[in-house]
């Protein structure tokens, strides 16, 4: 059985393709700035409920936040 693991956030270069900013993000959704941060640089992993809400805002797949894996 193969297994899917979740490597680096890919949220910052999501942001940039579209313009926009953590700050923007952080009033879009009510995470702290802080928190988007802490996602970007791997020190939290997001929740899914978190991923659909972003990708939602930013008219993409949820597995776009994401670099995927198979183990």
């Amino acid at each position: 059985m193969q297994k899917l693991t979740r490597g680096k956030c890919l949220l910052k270069e999501e942001l940039k393709s579209h313009g926009r900013t953590q700050s923007w993000l952080a009033r879009r959704t009510g995470y702290s700035r802080q928190q988007i941060s802490n996602w970007i640089a791997g020190r939290d992993k997001m929740s899914f409920e978190a991923a659909v809400l972003i990708s939602r805002i930013l008219e993409c797949k949820a597995e776009d936040l994401y670099e995927w894996e198979l183990a």
